[in-house]
């Protein structure tokens, strides 16, 4: 898939849901900030309890840019756990390295953050994990592997260049910029996590 045809499938999928999922995307979201297809602009019909919360479903979905299985996982996963399930949820799927990698400003977009991860980039304590899915725990360091932080994507991550599409830092993150580092100093609180979703419809989605 090129770098085009990606980020027009971005656009339509953002269209789709109503929110913008790339820094590209946002250009063409507040152009035709409407759902894709001819009858895109038309007022819709009220949509069906199960539509609404599929559509918040795959709108948290898309801001992490994960399969469905590993979606499904995390909501297993938040079941197990003290308190509410949909806050829950949203804490785990914080905590994926892909999403911290992001979060700290060393990629500039979901698929960055990821490839920056499968590319081999990236360390935990000091090793090297490829995985994205890799849950980070409280008090774990990420950073980028030296070797690799003179690379153009990196040297522009460490001098700020990220900041313009992305979100403050979040209070559970102490970031080093210039040294491509950061810590989980926090388990992060739904309140502060930078995504847009109705946790208890995803939940009623998943419990139905």
């Amino acid at each position: 898939m090129t770098n085009v045809t990606r980020a027009r499938r971005q656009a339509r999928l953002s269209r789709a849901l109503g929110l913008p999922l790339t820094p590209k995307s946002v250009k063409y979201f507040e152009k035709r900030p409407y759902p894709p297809g001819e009858h895109g602009r038309a007022r819709r019909r009220t949509e069906s309890d199960y539509a609404v919360r599929l559509k918040e479903k795959q709108r948290l979905r898309a801001q992490y840019g994960i399969r469905e299985k590993q979606m499904h996982r995390a909501y297993l996963d938040a079941k197990k756990e003290p308190g509410l399930t949909g806050e829950s949820m949203v804490e785990l799927l914080e905590m994926r390295l892909d999403a911290l990698v992001l979060r700290s400003g060393f990629a500039r977009t979901t698929l960055q953050a990821r490839q920056a991860v499968v590319h081999r980039h990236v360390l935990v304590d000091g090793k090297l994990v490829d995985r994205p899915s890799f849950r980070v725990k409280p008090g774990q360091t990420i950073q980028i592997k030296p070797k690799s932080q003179a690379m153009e994507p990196f040297q522009i991550a460490a001098e700020g260049g990220n900041s313009d599409v992305l979100a403050s830092v979040p209070s559970y993150l102490s970031v080093e910029l210039s040294e491509l580092k950061a810590q989980l100093v926090a388990r992060p609180k739904r309140a502060e996590v930078p995504v847009t979703v109705d946790v208890q419809m995803v939940v009623e989605y998943y419990a139905r």
